[in-house]
């Protein structure tokens, strides 16, 4: 059989068994919704991953082996240091499954309970010992309207699964049900259950396209965590990457992102920190708050180099008449009655210098001029933020009908620029652009004390102080926070270490992760540079920083991303894939992997065409040359974006004009609500008139006695 076969086969044969656990989980519902029944059943999920990991661990410590002698089975901290969760024995699996159908259980405290109430006092222990869940898992197993039957035949049905062996892990069994089931909920919930769950395949395509190998990842409406949990897919999967960029140990990828949260949604937030914690990712800086990112922004000195959301399509309810002065509306003041252009600068607000955003908005954000957003849809064109537009295809969203789109937003220093050509004048920055950068000046440096022996450190230093490089004032050992930092250019934000063969060691790596994320919170650019490199190819080092800054002081800019060997104006790239995706159901779409192979590999090979500094870094990078596609895709100027008014609707570019891709939702209501107002209006007046005819009718008949 074919590989493609195989594994086609294997999906199948996974989908078809979390079908079919759902279904029998869905079977015990009775008189319970959705939206209480889903905290049933993911806790109950959550409980016996958490149990399974443990037990796994235990046994290990019970016979004493290698590395696990002298272990303490029963000791918490034994757990913590090998990140996972302690379970004390009364929620234990095996306890919870041989109580399951048990009318009175007695609990070591002498009260009496039924299965719900067991279950509750077995998450409270849970969250007693393990301080990182406390306040997230659900208690609600006591409730009323829960069939006590009902809930055994379900612990029954979940103890079928081992989720937390090493076996499942290896598999991601927990991943695959945990995600199925946020899914199904969200279906059986409707509108309400969309505002926790993005479907799989939209969260995939936004990270694919971002590719976030490293850095902070932020999304500020976080729901269920699906945008953080598909991150970390991603960077797992692509290890490769991490060899290419020759940096010899492969890191964990739990290691490699730091991710920032936020959701105003109480009991979303309590699924996404179980959605997290089942992976293992750290979710310490996931914040509640019932006021919102707008009120109260948990993040507000957070700079994040990955910014991916799905945030409330048309929210009118985001108290914009409270914000009107808020320094975040840098492109100006969005609409009270709509958050859409809100949402969009809280995103660029929170990019760092060298960040970027993928996001899904409704489509009428693409086209509205109601109130400012027409105007702040210019503004943010204009200061050259917009990368890509993906025009998305209906049905894809379970909780709303309103069409939707993908904005990407780059800052103009999100990847080191080409070298730039000579530029026309004179004078002393001239010495160091000449067809590129010319540090002739450095290199005799670096040469003269090589041959002294000079460190790493020290030739670095001569090479940088008193503005030798690029007119750039450096200090060294320079203290930021609680960190010192080997070199530090306040002008750009810019932190150099030199590493030796010590950071090379996984420990290390992790302590030089934590530190650079701390640092890029603050909005500095962070380069790591090994003391070989200083030593061996002093030139490409220092070009390789100068190209990195996204404007060189004293010097012209670079020439920006897509900007062409002569320097001009940006593209940005329009994308219709409302003809891609299939239908699970009649009122349900999807993408296959082979679309989002397609767009992203249309992406990147775009970028990489016009950009060939990133050739190779996306999955459409080497052998996939970027070309116009009639009714799919276009790389437009700025100039025809102009022209158009600044409408980024992608059919009025991609060379296939449809009416319908320029329908926005809130100017045809509100059209149609004024139509509606005017019709009622007139019914009034006409039924007005016709009671006087009718009572001029009934004395003129009276009259002549009829």
């Amino acid at each position: 059989m074919p590989k493609t076969a195989k594994s086609d086969s294997k999906a199948k044969k996974q989908e078809s068994f979390e079908a079919s656990l759902w279904q029998s989980a869905d079977k015990l519902r009775k008189n319970m919704d959705a939206a209480e029944y889903k905290h049933v059943v993911l806790g109950l999920v959550f409980l016996k991953y958490i149990s399974d990991a443990f037990e796994v661990l235990h046994s290990k410590f019970v016979a004493g082996k290698g590395e696990y002698a002298g272990a303490m089975p029963e000791e918490p901290t034994e757990y913590t240091a090998e990140k996972v969760f302690f379970v004390p024995p009364v929620a234990r699996w095996e306890r919870i499954s041989d109580n399951a159908k048990k009318t009175e259980i007695l609990l070591e405290n002498g009260k009496k309970v039924d299965i719900g109430g067991y279950v509750d006092e077995a998450m409270e222990a849970i969250e007693r010992q393990n301080p990182s869940l406390k306040g997230v898992l659900p208690k609600v197993f006591a409730r009323q309207n829960l069939d006590r039957a009902s809930l055994g035949g379900l612990i029954d049905i979940i103890g079928t699964i081992a989720l937390g062996t090493e076996e499942a892990k290896s598999r991601d069994m927990l991943g695959q049900v945990y995600e199925y089931f946020l899914g199904q909920f969200a279906l059986a919930e409707g509108k309400k259950g969309g505002q926790f769950y993005t479907p799989g395949s939209v969260v995939k395509l936004l990270v694919k396209m971002l590719e976030p190998y490293e850095g902070r990842v932020f999304d500020p409406c976080c729901g269920s965590g699906g945008m953080f949990v598909q991150s970390e897919k991603f960077i797992a999967a692509h290890q490769d990457h991490y060899k290419k960029k020759g940096k010899g140990v492969i890191p964990n990828p739990t290691d490699m992102i730091s991710i920032y949260g936020q959701e105003s949604n109480q009991t979303t937030w309590r699924l996404a920190k179980m959605n997290l914690a089942i992976r293992g990712i750290d979710s310490s800086n996931i914040k509640w708050n019932n006021e919102g990112s707008f009120l109260n922004d948990a993040h507000k000195d957070l700079k994040a180099d990955f910014i991916i959301a799905n945030p409330p399509f048309n929210d009118s309810d985001w108290s914009g008449h409270l914000l009107k002065d808020d320094a975040r509306w840098k492109y100006g003041v969005p609409p009270a009655g709509s958050a859409n252009y809100a949402w969009i600068q809280h995103f660029i607000y929170h990019m760092s210098p060298k960040g970027m955003a993928g996001f899904v908005l409704a489509k009428g954000s693409l086209t509205s001029k109601t109130n400012s957003e027409g105007e702040i849809r210019k503004a943010i064109i204009e200061a050259g933020l917009l990368d890509c537009i993906v025009n998305l295809p209906p049905k894809l969203f379970v909780n709303t009908q309103i069409p939707a789109c993908l904005w990407f937003i780059r800052r103009k220093g999100a990847e080191p620029s080409p070298l730039a050509p000579l530029p026309k004048g004179e004078g002393k920055d001239m010495a160091h652009y000449r067809g590129g950068f010319d540090f002739s000046g450095q290199l005799k440096i670096a040469r003269e004390l090589r041959q002294k022996s000079t460190p790493a450190e020290d030739i670095f230093w001569e090479m940088v102080r008193d503005r030798r490089f690029l007119n750039l004032k450096f200090r060294r050992q320079h203290q930021i926070g609680e960190y010192v930092v080997d070199f530090y250019c306040n002008e750009q934000k810019l932190v150099i270490e030199l590493d030796g063969a010590i950071h090379n060691t996984p420990q290390r790596q992790k302590i030089d992760h934590k530190r650079d994320g701390y640092l890029k919170t603050l909005g500095m650019i962070i380069i790591r540079i090994p003391n070989a490199k200083i030593l061996d190819d002093t030139e490409t080092t220092l070009k390789m920083i100068a190209s990195s800054l996204p404007s060189p002081a004293g010097l012209p800019s670079p020439i920006g991303r897509r900007a062409g060997v002569e320097g001009k104006e940006e593209n940005v790239l329009f994308l219709d894939a409302r003809n891609l995706g299939f239908l699970v159901n009649r009122k349900t779409k999807d993408f296959t992997d082979a679309d989002i192979a397609k767009i992203t590999d249309t992406y990147h090979a775009w970028r990489n065409s016009v950009h060939p500094s990133t050739s190779g870094r996306g999955v459409g990078g080497e052998g996939f040359v970027y070309q116009d596609k009639l009714g799919f895709c276009k790389s437009v100027p700025l100039e025809e974006i102009r022209a158009k008014d600044y409408v980024l609707t992608p059919g009025r570019y991609i060379g296939l004009p449809d009416e319908e891709d320029d329908f926005d939702f809130a100017e045809r209501f509100d059209k149609l609500k004024a139509e509606l107002d005017e019709q009622m209006k007139e019914e009034l007046r006409l039924n007005e008139l016709i009671r006087k005819n009718l009572a001029k009718l009934e004395i003129s008949n009276s009259k002549s006695g009829l």
